[in-house]
């Protein structure tokens, strides 16, 4: 019996970019074919299902070969199996590595275990995306934890370097090493408000000011690792509280600076030892590793809630915590600036970000 075969014979690697897709989210081969004959694939090309059936699946094939060069990107530039031009190996990685905010706010401060992968059936039955999916970005975030986290150096950059992310992505795998060392809470429910994005730009905040490495770039660890002196000196500001001298001249500074310029002075005013004894308290206890993990539930909890319930607006919240910051370098006996501009230039960003 005589077999008639059609041949093609080519130097690149032919990828297309929505099978990848389909094949990166989870799809099985039957499934990725009904997506693409829903999409009008078979009109535009003019082929029957089972062309499109051998061409999904050796695309499928050449994915699957690729993936073990995926997991160490530098490699894909100097193997001689795939012919991929360099912006396709780009396309590649980025596309590999990207993972979605929904899954990754699930995971985001969880210890990157055997334990926490047994749980992602929960995670992909939550958020609807598929289980081989979430194993994927799961595996990434892992892989990119363990590479990374004995380095020293920027931690954004070593992320780069290794995995040839680009600019933003790197900068959210930098946040999910970040959150992943120091196992900051952000499962409890009065955290659910908060996207991925809003964690991303606090980790940004941490790492770029209160890391090793903002003031050392050479250090072990220096992006992952929070400076214990500086979480040590923190506790130099109590005097803010302790000393009631102090406490009352900070009001005054600060409720003088405020009069006239705010719909809730009067809030304010009522509220300002409570709200600085929780600012100064969430600074205190930062040596403690557990009151570093609840360090976003604290800024919720101590000064958000309090705030919104009077009413504040943002611009509030922005005016009040300007003032309560520079007044205190006015005050004679107060004598731990940098210290005092290092904390607050934090917080009152990360509150910013989050008060909504």
């Amino acid at each position: 019996m005589s077999v008639e075969l059609d041949v093609f014979v080519g130097n690149t690697t032919i990828m297309d970019k929505e099978v990848f897709q389909l094949w990166l989210n989870g799809y099985t081969v039957s499934d990725a074919v009904k997506v693409r004959i829903e999409g009008g694939i078979m009109e535009e090309c003019e082929a029957n299902a089972e062309v499109l059936l051998s061409d999904t699946m050796d695309q499928y094939r050449t994915f699957q070969m690729c993936e073990r060069l995926l997991h160490h990107p530098a490699k894909l530039s100097n193997q001689l199996l795939f012919q991929i031009p360099p912006d396709r190996q780009a396309m590649l990685i980025e596309r590999y590595y990207a993972f979605d905010d929904a899954f990754v706010r699930e995971v985001l401060g969880k210890k990157l275990s055997k334990g926490t992968k047994k749980d992602l059936d929960d995670v992909s039955a939550k958020t609807g995306i598929m289980l081989k999916s979430c194993r994927r970005q799961f595996d990434n975030f892992k892989r990119v934890f363990k590479v990374v986290e004995e380095l020293k150096g920027p931690l954004v950059e070593n992320i780069q370097q290794h995995f040839l992310l680009p600019d933003q992505l790197g900068r959210d795998y930098a946040a999910i090493v970040f959150f992943a060392s120091n196992r900051f809470e952000t499962g409890k429910k009065k955290l659910q408000y908060l996207t991925f994005q809003d964690f991303a730009f606090c980790a940004g905040q941490l790492i770029n000011h209160w890391t090793v490495g903002a003031v050392d770039n050479m250090m072990d660890d220096m992006d992952v690792d929070l400076d214990k002196e500086f979480l040590q000196d923190l506790k130099d500001l109590k005097i803010l509280i302790t000393d009631k001298d102090l406490l009352d001249q900070h009001k005054s500074l600060v409720c003088t600076a405020l009069r006239g310029k705010t719909n809730v002075f009067n809030e304010m005013e009522a509220n300002f030892k409570n709200l600085s004894r929780s600012l100064v308290n969430i600074a205190a206890k930062l040596i403690n590793a557990k009151d570093v993990r609840d360090f976003f539930i604290d800024l919720v909890e101590k000064f958000i809630e309090p705030c919104r319930s009077d009413r504040w607006t943002s611009i509030d919240v922005n005016l009040y915590l300007t003032h309560y910051t520079n007044s205190a370098h006015i005050l004679d006996t107060f004598k731990h600036h940098g210290v005092w501009t290092r904390y607050m230039g934090v917080i009152k960003s990360c509150i910013l970000r989050i008060y909504h």
